[in-house]
């Protein structure tokens, strides 16, 4: 597995991470939990050394989960969290609220160590910006906590430009997480050139537009009560039979190359910028190893011009999120 370095301040990881929120939250029910270990385990002896997480997943036990399946790599690898949301400290209740004031930073990040089994957070995001604390604020207290050791780097999730900016200023922000794909380039407009000039990493989540890039959603696809793609406009059968129009390019392009749509959509983004650091999220190790090839795949100056070609041609449909969960993005 390459590696690659986020940011500018030495966060080495490979080249391709985990995303392990659906083994415990989001995508339907939670693998069992020995089934999620090994998981985990599995990417860390095949080379990843990057693995994302957060408090809000669960609330609690992904975090517990990531954090017992990669005690036996303890310095070997790197495990990102997430704080900002108003979740209750003893029922573990999340009314879906925010809150990043400083106090609470902190005590989510003694309780994130805890869980995580480690002695510093490697990457600390912000996971939504929260319009009543100045980002500046949050930055201000991340910087603490980098200064006792209990934090390495400083990221934010979802955030605009503006904000990226000012919390900049104030502790050098070693990365970006937002979504980012052949199924969502908005952040090609704005984020990525500001990103570059700042010199922070950039890791897309839904790399793979929530398995939609993988070839096996279709319009007649079903999906667990407690799927988060219910809700998300993008994914109504309507939306999703009219976008597989994309699939069938990837599916064409992919076969020349003697690959998966999936392997194409992640070399693609791997391909976009050398500061770039997907993290897939699967619960399967047959789909882990998949990905893993999209990271040894190498695509020439003329497949990128042939998959941006017919891209285009593509009007997708359907929005990214729901009208109440936007209002929580690119502040």
């Amino acid at each position: 597995m390459k590696m690659r370095t986020l940011g500018t301040h030495g966060l080495n990881v490979s080249a391709l991470g985990l995303g392990c929120m659906g083994l415990s939250f989001g995508l339907g029910p939670a693998v069992d939990k020995q089934e999620g270990i090994a998981l985990i385990r599995a990417a860390a002896e095949k080379g990843i050394t990057f693995f994302d997480t957060a408090e809000v997943y669960g609330p609690w036990v992904n975090e517990e989960l990531v954090g017992e399946a990669l005690a036996p790599f303890k310095g070997k690898v790197a495990i990102a969290t997430k704080f900002g949301f108003a979740i209750d400290q003893v029922t573990g209740q999340n009314p879906g609220g925010l809150n990043s004031r400083p106090e609470r930073i902190k005590a989510v990040a003694e309780a994130s160590l805890k869980r995580l089994r480690v002695d510093a957070i490697d990457l600390f995001y912000q996971h939504r910006v929260d319009p009543e604390v100045p980002i500046e604020e949050v930055a201000g207290a991340v910087k603490e906590l980098i200064g006792q050791g209990k934090v390495k780097h400083f990221g934010l999730s979802e955030a605009g430009v503006n904000t990226i900016r000012r919390a900049h200023a104030v502790q050098p922000v070693a990365t970006l997480q937002s979504e980012y794909s052949l199924f969502w380039r908005e952040p090609e407009a704005e984020i990525i050139p500001t990103l570059e000039e700042l010199g922070i990493g950039f890791v897309p989540f839904s790399p793979l537009g929530k398995g939609f890039l993988t070839g096996k959603i279709d319009e007649t696809t079903t999906f667990d009560p407690t799927d988060f793609r219910n809700v998300v406009p993008r994914f109504t059968p309507e939306a999703r039979k009219a976008n597989l129009a994309l699939v069938e390019v990837l599916k064409a392009l992919a076969a020349a190359k003697g690959a998966t749509p999936a392997q194409l959509a992640l070399a693609w983004l791997l391909a976009q910028k050398p500061w770039i650091v997907p993290i897939p999220g699967t619960t399967k190790l047959h789909r882990l190893e998949e990905n893993l090839g999209g990271a040894a795949l190498e695509l020439t100056a003329q497949d990128l011009k042939a998959i941006d070609a017919a891209a285009s041609k593509v009007e997708l449909q359907g929005a990214r999120y729901p009208e109440h969960l936007q209002k929580l993005v690119g502040r």
